[in-house]
Order: structure tokens, then C-alpha cells, then sequence
């Protein structure tokens, strides 16, 4: 092409050479001028400057681009290719109006009746963010609409609570999803007593002090407690507590090894011993106190040993059980737990030098212990040739293992349903950026509106 335009020139200038008319001689360059395209440009330009004053004639400048031509007004060169910021940063103040002005005929009509309705759907910490937005949304915790809309919402994964060596009346509390510990300023139950978790039930924590005397019930996340009346039986003691919600009432039971027992209900804040356990069930009990009380339909199932097995009672009916079922062998730090309705056991087995975490599901119709997972052996190995002692800081649908020896303290989170390990962060003071020891712990389902 650029040939064919050539000889046309020369055919031109051939023709005409300096004879010609006076009002239409044109001067022509020579030679054609090609200009190198920029190296740093995309498209490859070539210039074609037919005349030498441009603005003097109705000429155009010619363009070719990839075979094609186009023609320019007289005086201007190629066109330049915008870089990307900058035709956004046209086109983006237009589109920021259009937004806001959108977003505000949203939120102009959004029903007011709506508020607590998403608001009760929001992750536990960004709630309580939100709360300095205004003064309407930090009373929520006091509406009674907003706790229907907050019962509605199930939480997927429950909270632990957790005290530590260093920070025995405060505690520290872990979201597993967003993989956070959360440090609170003041003690959720303010006694000068040491008290530590023993059990939980929606969004309620039991404490019981270390004296064995007093419970209190919190909700850890608004700090709302009571401390239930004292105990018509004098117990000094170790006892194995387990709770149960039902609709706003909730109730506490402690046993001891010799067969003692009272139940709690804070719908007339009281203490009621329903009678002695059966012929049936062996005392003492010698009850494993290490391992949390685990409820199922209602039914409040406690680990013990000789003879090795479940004792179970009925919050409803009041009826003793007893199962005998054969302990897992070479186990040791073993506690329940629950997932969809199973009676889970988890534990450590240790052989030789070796030791891992293992996991087994209670077959209903044999009353024996199937295992059903086991820690990743990779991670197993950094209990080799040491002296391992576990805690089950949680027992339902989400476990939390501490695994301690003398050098070493590692925590660990196991989803029954999934079947996952997680390893859990270390836990440090916000300032001081000091590790701190777990010392025990429970599992809580966060409700901001449950109320003790």
C-alpha cells in the first residue's frame, strides 16, 4: 500500500514537474518521512507529512495503523491511548454521585422494622463496634424485639472462655472463626473469689468457686450474672457440674462421688434434691472429674471408672442410668463430648515413646467405642519421648484441646462434624505482648441478649 502511494507521487511530480499553473503548484517533499514509533507504545504508527504547512491547504494528514487509514484534522497528530486511571478518574466522580445518591434513597425507605432484624445477624464483634454508632443502637441490648430476632440467629461455632495462669479473674475469650482472642477489661462476675468455668449452656457460663461453696451464671459478652442461692447441702467436695437451657429458664446439676446430687432452676431460683440414686448404680461413682458433663435430649450423661462406663440422668423425669462401656486401651485424659445428638470420647493414647490424640463415637447398640479420627501424625510427632497432659476446654459440635508438658503448651481446635484440626494461636496480653497458659475453659454459644 505504502508502495502504491508512493508511485502515485512520483507519477504526479513526472507529470506536472515545474510547469505547472501558478494558482495550483503544490510542493512536495521528496522524500517520505516514516517515524519510528515510541518504543514503549503498543501500536505501531507510521506518519505520512504530505505538506509543509498544513494549515495553509485542505489537505489531511493520512495515519496508517495495522493496514487501515484515517484521516486527522489538519494540524493534530495521532490520537494518544489514555492510561487506565485516568479514564476512571473521569468517569469516577459521576459514578460516586450515582452511588450515594442511591444509597441514600436505600436506607431513606429501608423499614425501620428491619434494623434489628440485620443487626441480630451480625458477627458478635462487629456488633459490639456498632454499638458507638448511636444511641438507639446501643440500647439494643434492652429490646425486647431485638432478643426474639437474637434467638432466631443460630451461631454456627461456638466461643470459649478461658482462664489463664497469669489472669485467673479476668479470662480471655477465642473466636474460632475469625481466629481472635479477646482480652475483656473488667471480670465478668465481680467477687473477690477465684471462680472457674464448669459449665455452659447456650450463652450462659456456670462458674463455681474454688472453695466448692458458691455458683454464679454469666453471660460473658454483656457481663450480665447472678449468684444462685446457697445449696440446701452443705458441700465441700468435688462435684461434677452440667447445665441445660430450655426457652429462657435454665438449670444446674451437681453430683459428688458418693451419690449426692441437687438440681438447680432459675425459674423459681432454687435448689431441690429429688431423692438418692438407685441400687443399681455402684457408689461411689468415682466420677472423672476432668471431664465436663455432656446433655442430649435432656439427658445429662457423666463419664466414670470402676466399673468403667456412662452414668446418665433425666432433667425431666428424674431417672437414674448406668452403662457399662470398656474404656479404649493404653488411654489416658479422657473427656465426652457431643455432636449432632453422639456421645463422642476424646483422649490420649500413648504407646512406648509415642503419644497422639484419638477420637471414637459410642455405637448405641453395643455400648463399645469405634474410633473415628486421630490427630495428623506430622503433628503427633512433637509429643514424641514427652510427658503430654490434655484438657477438653469444649464439648460440643467444636473441641478445644490444650496439650501441655513441661516445656510446651499447645492448643488446638477438632470439628467433629468436618473432622478438621485446626492449631489455635497463642494467646498474649494485648501490651505487653506476653504469652499467657491456659488453665481451663468451656464452650459458649455467644447471645447477646441471654440474660442470667
Amino acid at each position: 500500500m505504502l508502495r502504491q502511494l508512493i508511485g502515485q507521487v512520483q507519477e504526479l511530480f513526472d507529470l506536472y514537474g515545474t510547469h505547472l499553473p501558478p494558482q495550483n503548484i503544490v510542493q512536495l517533499q521528496p522524500p517520505v518521512i516514516l517515524q519510528r514509533p515510541p518504543e514503549n507504545s503498543n501500536d505501531r504508527w507510521c506518519l505520512l507529512n504530505l505538506e509543509d504547512n498544513p494549515s495553509e491547504d485542505d489537505c489531511y494528514n493520512i495515519i496508517m495503523r495495522a493496514g487501515k487509514f484515517k484521516i486527522l484534522e489538519p494540524g493534530k497528530g495521532p490520537p494518544s491511548k489514555w492510561a487506565r486511571k485516568e479514564r476512571t478518574r473521569e468517569k469516577l466522580p459521576e459514578t460516586c454521585n450515582q452511588i450515594e445518591s442511591m444509597e441514600s434513597e436505600i436506607w431513606k425507605e429501608f423499614p425501620e422494622d428491619l434494623y434489628e432484624n440485620v443487626i441480630a445477624r451480625l458477627p458478635v464483634a462487629t456488633f459490639f463496634r456498632f454499638r458507638s454508632v448511636c444511641q438507639k443502637w446501643n440500647s439494643l441490648l434492652n429490646s425486647n424485639s431485638f432478643s426474639v430476632e437474637c434467638n432466631q440467629v443460630t451461631r454456627a461455632q461456638p466461643w470459649f472462655y478461658t482462664r489463664t495462669h497469669e489472669n485467673v479473674n479476668t479470662g480471655v475469650m477465642y473466636d474460632p472463626v475469625l481466629r481472635k482472642w479477646h482480652h475483656p477489661t473488667a471480670p465478668v462476675v465481680p467477687t473477690k473469689m477465684i471462680i472457674l468455668p464448669v459449665a455452659s449452656a447456650g450463652g450462659l457460663i456456670c462458674f463455681l468457686d474454688i472453695g466448692h461453696r458458691s455458683f454464679y451464671v454469666c453471660n460473658p459478652l454483656t457481663q450480665s450474672y447472678r449468684e444462685l442461692q446457697a445449696r440446701s447441702v452443705k458441700v465441700w467436695s468435688r462435684v461434677v457440674v452440667g447445665m441445660t437451657v430450655n426457652h429462657r429458664a435454665y438449670q444446674i446439676m451437681w453430683v459428688r462421688s458418693d451419690g449426692e446430687y441437687e438440681v438447680y432452676d432459675s425459674t423459681n431460683n432454687t435448689w431441690t434434691c429429688p431423692g438418692g440414686m438407685p441400687a443399681c448404680i455402684k457408689l461411689p461413682l468415682s466420677i472423672n472429674f476432668r471431664s465436663q458433663a455432656v446433655t442430649v435430649d435432656g439427658c445429662m450423661y457423666f463419664l466414670r471408672s470402676d466399673p468403667e462406663g456412662i452414668v446418665s440422668y433425666d432433667m425431666r423425669t428424674g431417672i437414674w442410668k448406668q452403662f457399662r462401656v470398656p474404656a479404649p486401651v493404653q488411654l489416658s485424659d479422657h473427656t465426652l463430648a457431643e455432636c449432632g445428638g453422639r456421645i463422642m470420647l476424646v483422649g490420649l493414647v500413648s504407646k512406648n515413646a509415642a503419644t497422639c490424640v484419638c477420637v471414637w463415637e459410642l455405637q448405641k447398640m453395643s455400648l463399645l467405642w469405634k474410633e473415628v479420627d486421630r490427630m495428623p501424625n506430622i503433628w503427633c510427632l512433637e509429643f514424641y519421648g514427652k510427658h503430654i497432659k490434655m484438657s477438653c476446654l469444649g464439648n460440643t459440635g467444636l473441641l478445644m484441646l490444650s496439650l501441655r508438658s513441661k516445656m510446651m503448651n499447645r492448643l488446638v481446635t477438632y470439628d467433629v462434624s468436618r473432622k478438621e484440626w485446626f492449631k489455635v494461636p497463642n494467646c498474649v496480653f494485648p501490651h505487653t505482648r506476653k504469652r499467657q497458659w491456659i488453665a481451663c475453659g468451656t464452650a459458649f454459644h455467644p447471645c447477646l441478649t441471654a440474660k442470667a
